[in-house]
């Protein structure tokens, strides 16, 4: 080993360059049959650490996402929803919607892929270098009422706010109260027009008022999750189900009323006074 090589090893431990450091032995002996330049072995020596580094961030993105295990859009069976335009799914997979600030809304039946659309593009918008946090509605709405009992409600607004792509998951499975309803309502309005958002549901916007548990809470978060929208209607059947079709009853296959209401006329926030009303119970 030369002078030279010593020092360039010793410079790669200084520099936290562990995967250079190990390629650096190989690169070298290329160098010297001829088969790359010297500034080709630069090149190579920085690119697979910068792979190395850009791997490990990616990973603790996604688990501090939440976005495990990771789901991708290569993965998705596209044939087996030909309700869904492939085209579509992949525009939106350019993520051009964060930019704009604009709530992408999946709704389908249960099994029909919308909570695998939604992280596969939440792990495309990590890949991008973009914040991204997911959770249920339930775990939302949990974490925000404790905090609220806690006195830290306006610091955890901020915490969901402050991600790029905030994505709720499973809006409509479990019931909500019409105080769990307020407090998503302020999250919504904090992020509007602010920061994106990719919420997935079973059931249509008409039957909001019943998934909230308040008709007016619910009438001011479409008013904003609506205004800069792109939705997405999966009529299907369950892929987990596939299977075994034959078993689930009749009734429970039927696809679920998805058709969106017409956009409620935007007269600003609604009062204060009449969401406060509704946050007991």
């Amino acid at each position: 080993m030369t002078p030279v090589t010593e020092r360039i090893r010793q410079s790669l431990v200084h520099l936290h360059m562990a995967r250079a450091l190990e390629t650096l032995d190989q690169t070298l002996g290329r160098l010297e049959r001829g088969d790359i330049s010297a500034i080709e072995a630069i090149d190579e020596l920085l690119a697979e650490e910068l792979s190395l580094r850009e791997g490990r961030r990616i990973g603790v993105a996604l688990r501090t996402a939440r976005l495990m295990p990771i789901k991708t859009l290569e993965s998705f069976d596209f044939s087996f929803q030909p309700s869904l335009e492939r085209n579509r799914i992949m525009a939106i997979a350019q993520l051009e919607f964060i930019g704009r600030a604009e709530v992408v809304h999946f709704l389908g039946p249960p099994g029909t892929g919308k909570s695998h659309l939604a992280t596969a593009i939440g792990v495309a918008a990590v890949k991008a270098g973009r914040s991204v946090y997911r959770c249920t509605l339930a775990e939302l709405i949990e974490a925000l009422a404790r905090a609220e009992r806690e006195g830290r409600l306006a610091e955890k607004i901020r915490f969901y706010a402050r991600a790029a792509l905030l994505i709720v998951d499973e809006i409509g499975y479990l019931p909500i109260t019409s105080g769990g309803a307020n407090l998503f309502f302020q999250l919504v309005n904090a992020r509007y027009e602010k920061g994106s958002m990719i919420l997935t549901s079973n059931r249509g916007f008409a039957e909001w008022g019943d998934v909230f548990g308040d008709p007016v809470v619910a009438t001011a978060l479409l008013d904003r999750l609506l205004h800069h929208a792109i939705v997405v209607q999966i009529e299907g059947a369950s892929y987990r189900l596939r299977q075994h079709a034959d078993l689930v009853p009749e009734h429970t296959r039927a696809h679920a009323n998805l058709t969106p209401p017409p956009l409620p006329k935007r007269r600003g926030r609604p009062p204060r006074r009449g969401l406060d009303d509704h946050s007991s119970g």
